[in-house]
């Protein structure tokens, strides 16, 4: 079901033209940087968009500038987890896992969810719920239960999907690991889970 859910979500996401697909795109930075908690993060957890997904890559410097610390994830294969970089220009991105653009610089840059205030994440589709379907690999998944387990101390950070509205659905079925977005922005609206 989760198969069949994904590829209908994603042929309506990879069919929107690309002019309404960049003011969909204005309407949802808008949205986001307006939001109350984005404005008071310190550090933000970002995603490099690919493919037909909302492109952050326009976000990346345009959080900078805002003084804020970013926070972007690289996946390490052989483990199976997403590994988390601070970055201070879009231009230390180098292509990484399947083709999507990741921290080039590495080195004395490890972060953890301890420097973030704030974790935005992709996926194919949402609910009102706050129910997200991913990619099928649960890295997002493992990342916000394990690593916040580990680190006891981390308190809930609230999560953000950017989504365009062809993205959401009736309902998106979840597992129990799976975890629950706190906030939906699309380019119609902010929907609270």
């Amino acid at each position: 079901m989760k198969k069949r859910l994904r590829s209908k979500l994603l042929k309506q996401r990879d069919s929107i033209p690309p002019l309404q697909r960049d003011l969909k795109e204005e309407a949802i930075e808008n949205r986001l940087f307006q939001l109350d908690i984005f404005k008071k993060a310190r550090g933000i957890l970002l995603y490099v968009s690919f493919r037909s997904e909302v492109d952050t890559r326009q976000f990346l410097d345009n959080v900078i500038k805002l003084n804020k610390n970013l926070v972007l994830p690289t996946v390490d294969s052989s483990k199976n987890v997403l590994l988390l970089y601070h970055v201070k220009s879009s231009m230390e991105l180098k292509s990484g896992y399947m083709g999507i653009c990741e921290p080039g610089i590495t080195v004395n840059r490890e972060a953890t969810l301890q420097d973030v205030d704030l974790v935005i994440i992709p996926g194919t589709g949402f609910d009102t719920d706050g129910n997200r379907l991913g990619y099928g690999g649960g890295y997002y998944d493992r990342l916000l239960s394990i690593e916040s387990k580990r680190l006891a101390q981390v308190e809930h950070i609230p999560t953000v999907a950017l989504a365009f509205e062809e993205q959401i659905g009736e309902e998106i079925p979840a597992e129990p690991h799976d975890i629950k977005v706190d906030i939906i922005i699309t380019d119609e609206r902010t929907i609270y889970c």
